[in-house]
């Protein structure tokens, strides 16, 4: 049946206070969106990432009145710390279905194509990735994914160890053992990459021997010949001293989820111990490679135990 949705703005303290009220109204859920087009792909560990300001969008049952709705609401003394609010009807679709239909494959250098797992292969001799992304984050339409995948396809993977920091939906670590890679380590924060990073590997027929899926925090203390991750600018530095210390020397790192004006800064953290490439840059997004140089701790040996 169609809904009717209910939108507004407010700020970030005001999120929960306004949403319980709604709720009290009879909304029958609350979405949050950022009503700036700040982007937030991934949050720092530990952390809840809100918007400055945020759009909040209420689906009502259709029999409600809007205007008996609003007059309730304005009301309520919280009114005051919202703006832009406005009604609209919402069509009832199967909105899983619709975004099925729109994913296309795609592809990424010279030999990697991420197609979606319910769509034929467009070129079964390529490295194919069949993809689900569930709740998590990467699919490669986002240009900070297509940078990382771009950059896996170009180099000689044959053999090396690698660990993916913030897995998403694994689409970069599966990427990297298609590609050749003897053994990739996938953290994330979120439980629901976890649990969509292991089944897209299962849906690749990837080796669970040469996959190990688990929480930041499980990091053995080894390093391995490529660390790689797609998260934000603000976390990549907070975690400059994990990843380095994670990087074999001669070893590489790739980081992106970085905005184009972040990268010079971002990039100068990780100089101190990597002699960093050219950044790349696609959209308003950029891309850092760089190999490393130096330590100040003992890296040690990858164990296949």
């Amino acid at each position: 049946m169609p809904w009717m949705q209910m939108t507004l703005t407010t700020n970030e303290n005001q999120v929960d206070s306004v949403g319980d009220a709604m709720l009290a109204l009879g909304a029958l859920s609350v979405t949050l969106m950022d009503a700036e087009d700040v982007p937030i792909l991934e949050p720092a560990p530990g952390e809840t990432p809100l918007w400055d300001q945020v759009k909040m969008m209420f689906l009502f049952d259709m029999a409600i009145d809007p205007k008996q709705v609003l007059h309730q609401w304005q009301l309520n003394s919280l009114a005051k710390q919202t703006d832009h609010i406005k009604f609209e009807l919402l069509e009832d679709k199967d909105w899983e279905r619709e975004w099925m239909e729109r994913f296309e494959p795609m592809r990424f250098g010279q030999r990697l194509w991420i197609c979606p797992s319910w769509k034929p292969l467009v070129d079964p001799a390529a490295v194919n990735i069949l993809l689900d992304p569930g709740l998590a984050f990467g699919t490669g339409t986002h240009p900070t994914t297509a940078l990382c995948l771009e950059w896996l396809d170009s180099i000689d993977l044959k053999g090396k160890t690698l660990i993916d920091y913030g897995c998403g939906s694994g689409i970069l670590a599966i990427a990297a053992l298609k590609l050749g890679a003897s053994k990739v380590v996938a953290v994330d924060i979120d439980p629901q990459a976890l649990i969509a990073t292991r089944e897209n590997a299962s849906r690749n027929q990837i080796d669970m021997q040469k996959l190990v899926v688990d929480y930041p925090e499980k990091l053995p203390d080894e390093a391995v010949d490529i660390v790689i991750a797609n998260i934000l600018a603000g976390p990549l530095k907070e975690l400059s001293n994990i990843i380095t210390k994670h990087c074999k020397i001669n070893g590489q790192i790739a980081l992106s989820g970085i905005l184009d004006t972040q990268a010079e800064e971002t990039r100068k953290v990780y100089q101190r111990s990597f002699d960093m490439e050219s950044i790349s840059y696609k959209n308003e997004w950029s891309r850092l490679v760089g190999t490393k140089i130096h330590s100040t701790q003992q890296n040690q040996p990858w164990s296949m135990s």
